[in-house]
């Protein structure tokens, strides 16, 4: 096995590591999110809402899938615009250089 294969296998371990062994010890840590916590705190001081959501998801799942959702169709926006930035660069015509003619 050359040295630069060794590496790769490694650095492969290394990341099977990295998301492995969080979920493996894991177990029960309670985690809760952060727009939880908040809105508790808001309902805790007794505050109103103004009006209620248009739309609101069935299940904390169907959140996180248009999170992911609205997050694609953003990289997607993202890499589309810069593709495009970088086509018409390359497609201008090289601007004139000046000759040592003069």
């Amino acid at each position: 096995m050359t040295r630069r294969r060794l590496v790769t296998a490694l650095l492969v371990l290394a990341v099977l590591a990295l998301v492995a062994l969080p979920l493996a010890f894991r177990g029960d840590a309670g985690y809760a999110g952060t727009d939880g916590q908040a809105s508790a705190a808001i309902e805790e001081s007794g505050y109103t809402p103004w009006f209620e959501s248009v739309f609101a998801p069935s299940s904390k799942e169907v959140e996180s899938g248009l999170f992911a959702l609205q997050a694609a169709v953003g990289g997607g926006v993202l890499g589309y615009v810069l593709g495009r930035l970088r086509g018409r660069r390359r497609a201008a015509p090289p601007e004139r250089q000046p000759t040592d003619e003069t």
